[in-house]
């Protein structure tokens, strides 16, 4: 978000935090504040069958569930810093910190989907004041340009981490108890946000209370609606056949009519919600596009986990150590590209090297996905993919920002923001078609060639039945038990062969990127540089 310019004058006169509160400890404090929000935004897809099933619902729910949150957070981005300015700081903080802790409860009660959606969106909007916040204080206490991109890094890297990580701690957890304790969890790791925030912050307002009226309260209703109904086309649109059920063609037309509208509204403001001549610049739409992309190299973890669950045999617990891998890789990529935007390096040197990473992860994943398999052998392509990952976040966003006129900051991060939910939801749209199409069309071309005058297939239903023979299986019944494994046996391979044609699909969508950054001259000479101490990331 844009920072009002007096925010380090305030700072400076009237401080924050009471005098005894040292500089290290005022950093522990918003890094406890921030932290469980973070961790909340993935909770549902940590363990998907575990949270479905114990909402009674289905895993696309679950995944509608993390876009009300993305969704939140996104809309009401702009609209937030109002609030910021008419309440003071400590004020805010417990008001909003308090509410979370409520919704965790609410999260933790309820057995029911339908109470279930809308807190996670109101989880949404709450996470976007503790980050807006959050990160505003925090940037008034830096000085330095590198101090700046460093927080930069730090946050980023934590969001980007939070899948891999809340994994790690949740697995466990999750399989010793129900689901729902995970939120008892999230609802005590903010009792400490309550007890340090009234004993280290004064009452001080950062800004003029300005009251709270002419409010664009029209333009938040029509963004976050839209983004809704986006979100709900992408996860269902394949489980509904698309356009082919009636609630997808009404969804469809909804968000057409609400992006038309607030389209027009926007261009009519002269305080618009969000600026749309950010649109003008052509590095700020060269940033969006390979922003986009790297949020479908960036899930593509779905495909990878669903491999290991369901050919491998791994349970979730076993999963989960298998990405401590990908999570050091997000970390070591968070670093280096902290330390080459510092050394001000060529942003097509950066994502280069970070979509080549990433290249040879989707290669390795296409060449080495079979239905057996050791699972070190994954270990070095998962690091891979979170060295790639790390590489490209962090530089992308502040190139993608600073490359709008700097009045222009908080539209570029809302429509950055924007394209990230974009991103995660398209990244669902594109693997449920393939799972589908994908599946069904292997099948149909095995069942070609499975026929019982086939030889191969002829004597591999021998040998089955007579292991099962050998098992103790009555005679009259190992035909029936050699076609179900002959069944489940094509089942695996369809499995295989629709996460080959995904890492194929991506690996050349990587491809198509890296000759488009290589043959655009604009970026030869284009740095990564954070041009405003006022600008702070969403």
């Amino acid at each position: 978000m844009s920072i009002p310019q007096n925010v380090n004058i305030v700072d400076n006169i009237l401080p924050i935090f009471k005098s005894w509160v040292p500089e290290w400890m005022i950093k522990i404090v918003l890094f406890i504040l921030l932290l469980p929000s973070i961790v909340l935004f993935f909770l549902p897809i940590t363990n998907i069958q575990a949270a479905a099933g114990y909402y009674g619902s289905e895993p696309a729910d679950m995944q509608f569930s993390v876009a009300l949150f993305y969704a939140g957070y996104v809309g009401s981005y702009s609209l937030e810093r109002r609030f910021f300015n008419y309440l003071a700081a400590r004020e805010y903080f417990i008001l909003f910190t308090f509410l979370l802790l409520l919704t965790s409860w609410i999260c933790y009660q309820t057995h029911e989907v339908y109470i279930f959606f809308p807190v996670r969106f109101m989880q949404g909007l709450l996470f976007a004041s503790t980050v807006n916040l959050s990160l505003s204080l925090m940037f008034t206490r830096l000085r330095s340009e590198r101090a700046r991109e460093v927080s930069f890094s730090v946050f980023f890297g934590l969001l980007i981490c939070a899948l891999p990580f809340n994994n790690i701690v949740t697995a466990d957890l999750i399989d010793h108890f129900n689901f729902h304790i995970v939120y008892k969890v999230a609802l005590f790791s903010y009792l400490p946000s309550l007890i340090l925030l009234p004993l280290t912050m004064n009452r001080i307002r950062l800004n003029v209370r300005f009251p709270l009226y002419k409010l664009d309260w029209q333009s938040f209703a029509l963004y976050s609606m839209g983004l809704v109904l986006l979100g709900y086309i992408l996860i269902f649109g394949q489980e509904y056949y698309w356009f082919a059920d009636r609630r997808i063609r009404f969804s469809s037309l909804g968000f057409i009519c609400l992006a038309l509208v607030f389209t027009l509204r926007q261009r009519a403001m002269k305080r618009p919600y969000i600026d749309l001549r950010i649109f003008r610049s052509r590095n700020f739409k060269a940033g969006l596009l390979v922003l986009f992309v790297m949020y479908l190299c960036r899930f593509v973890s779905g495909i990878t986990n669903g491999y290991f669950s369901s050919l491998l045999g791994f349970d979730p617990m076993h999963i989960s150590y298998i990405n401590v891998f990908n999570l050091l890789g997000l970390i070591s990529g968070t670093i280096i590209a902290a330390c080459l935007v510092i050394q001000k390096k060529n942003i097509r040197y950066i994502w280069c090297i970070g979509f080549i990473l990433l290249l040879i992860f989707h290669l390795i994943m296409f060449y080495h996905s079979d239905v057996q398999a050791n699972e070190f052998n994954y270990f070095i392509p998962l690091y891979i993919q979170g060295f790639g990952i790390g590489l490209i976040m962090v530089p992308t966003i502040i190139y993608t920002i600073s490359s709008v006129a700097v009045s222009r900051g908080t539209s570029a991060a809302a429509v950055s923001l924007a394209i990230r939910y974009l991103g995660f939801c398209a990244s669902i749209a594109l693997i449920n078609f393939f799972e589908l199409y994908g599946k069904s069309r292997h099948y149909n071309a095995f069942q070609d060639h499975l026929t019982a005058l086939d030889y191969p297939v002829a004597q591999h239903m021998q040998t089955q039945a007579n292991i099962l023979l050998t098992k103790g299986l009555h005679p009259g019944l190992s035909a029936k038990g050699t076609e179900k494994l002959l069944i489940a046996t094509v089942n695996k391979q369809d499995q295989v062969r629709f996460a080959m044609d995904y890492y194929e699909l991506i690996a050349w969508l990587i491809v198509g990127l890296l000759l488009l950054i290589a043959l655009s001259p604009y970026l030869g000479k284009t740095i990564v540089r954070l041009r405003s101490k006022r600008l702070s990331p969403a």
